[in-house]
């Protein structure tokens, strides 16, 4: 089933994937020493949206089980990231995605898991009534 909210977040998981992944990669080839945990983190970042873009193209065809587990995950890591990003600063001496909970990309990491996940409940509830 394609709905605007599923093509929307696969639009915006495609991005997150090239945006984090790309960014992941440069760091980590050229300036690694600088802040291997930030840049590390960045890459599992990326990982994670990719991911969560298989997730929810299999829950957009009644396969949702994958989705749910992956976008707990995904808030999970922005949640303790970001939380640790505050707490132990020298550990992130430049930021990672979900450093302070995604905030250098508008906090769309923190809002993308929640999107997902209220997705998949209103999908979930029309099949219930259907």
């Amino acid at each position: 089933m394609r709905s605007g909210p599923h093509l929307v977040l696969l639009a915006v998981y495609a991005l997150f994937i090239l945006a984090s992944g790309s960014r992941a990669i440069v760091q980590l080839a050229t300036q690694f020493h600088e802040a291997p945990v930030a840049y590390l983190l960045s890459l599992v970042a990326a990982l994670t949206y990719v991911a969560g873009w298989f997730a929810i193209r299999r829950a957009a065809h009644g396969r949702p089980a994958f989705a749910r587990v992956m976008l707990w995950v995904e808030l999970g890591g922005v949640v303790v990231i970001g939380t640790l990003s505050l707490v132990e600063r020298d550990w992130f001496p430049d930021a990672s995605v979900w450093s302070d909970y995604g905030s250098g990309y508008g906090w769309v990491p923190a809002i993308l898991p929640i999107a997902g996940l209220l997705w998949l409940h209103r999908r979930n509830t029309e099949s219930e009534r259907a």
